[in-house]
Parts: C-alpha cells; structure tokens; sequence
C-alpha cells in the first residue's frame, strides 16, 4: 500500500518583499534604498490593520561579517493612517526607526534556540536570523520594524480614555448590607 503524503504548505509571500542574495554582499558597506508599490502598501496596510500606508522608505545596510554572516542595518520613516483606540476615527502618524539584524546560513543557526548558550545581557541582534536559500528579505525586515514602531493605542486629537474616580469606584464596590438573619429572632423575642 503506497502512502500519499501531501506536499508542505508554501509559505505566502511577503506583502513588500525585496531579496539580497547574500553572495553579493561584501565586507564593504551594500547600501540599499527601497519603497514598496502602491499596491504593496494597501496589502502591507491591510496585514498590519492600518487604514493607510501614504509612503514608506528604507535605507538598509548589509555589511559580511564573521565571514559567513550578514549584518544588516537600516533606517525607515513612513506616514500612515492608524484608526483610534476610542473613536474608530482616522488618525495619522509619521513613524521613524531605525533597525539592525544579524543573518547566518540555516545551517549555522539552531532550530532549538535552547541549544544555544544566550547571555540574557546580551542585545536581541546578536542571536542571528536564518537565511533561506542564502538570501535576506530586507523588505519583510523592514516590515517588521514598521509593525514594532506603530503607536499600539493610538488616539485622535483631543480624546482621551475615560478614567474613573477611585472614591466613585470605591463607593460601587460597597458591598450591600445583607438582613441579619438572626434580626428576626430578635424581634420575635422582644415583649411588646
């Protein structure tokens, strides 16, 4: 009996997406400037859950080092359109960041990151990131950083979440007073 098994799933490709084949990076400084297209902003929009992406630029730096590891860095500004926390209103923002990432073969990097003795002193991008098929997607990376750099309870102008006073929650808190049960007894006993 032959067993039928099914191919993996692929994963999908990113929305803003932009190789570097890891062979042409040099010890030498890569610069690379990227911006996505119209409609890979409204597909990056709509996977970060933003209204709007009106623009969005990168510089990215790949440098070798270590021999086989790429170390990229970059910078990113992007104007988009976030909705309100409170509101559901538009409300735009101008995001500015800068990133930096090590990249390493697959083969040098564990599945298990448990395997690899990390000093928790240690900054995040030192631990390095795989390549597959020896490339770096610079777009999804920057990607990444533009999600991290999003205001996570953003607000329109002049709301404000609503606070409620301490003495007013306190007082709703108040349990209510519940009949003594043993009141009754009491007037039963009672001559009158």
């Amino acid at each position: 009996m032959t067993q039928h098994t099914e191919p993996a799933p692929e994963c999908p490709r990113p929305e803003f997406s932009r190789m570097v084949n890891a062979d042409t990076v040099q010890r030498g400084e890569m610069v690379q400037t990227i911006e996505p297209t119209e409609a890979e902003r409204v597909a990056l929009a709509r996977r970060l859950e933003l209204e709007a992406i009106g623009s969005l630029t990168a510089t990215v730096r790949l440098r070798r080092v270590r021999g086989t590891m790429i170390r990229v860095s970059g910078t990113l500004e992007a104007e988009v359109v976030q909705t309100c926390v409170v509101s559901l209103e538009p409300v735009p923002a101008h995001v500015s960041e800068t990133f930096e990432a090590v990249f390493a073969p697959e083969d040098l990097v564990p599945d298990d990151l448990d395997e690899i003795d990390i000093d928790p002193d240690a900054p995040d991008e030192d631990i390095p990131e795989p390549m597959h098929n020896n490339r770096i997607d610079i777009g999804e990376l920057t990607a990444q950083y533009l999600s991290l750099g999003l205001d996570p309870y953003p607000r329109a102008a002049g709301i404000e979440f609503e606070t409620i006073d301490e003495a007013e929650a306190e007082e709703e808190e108040v349990p209510e007073q519940r009949p003594n049960p043993f009141e009754a007894l009491r007037q039963l006993k009672k001559p009158n």
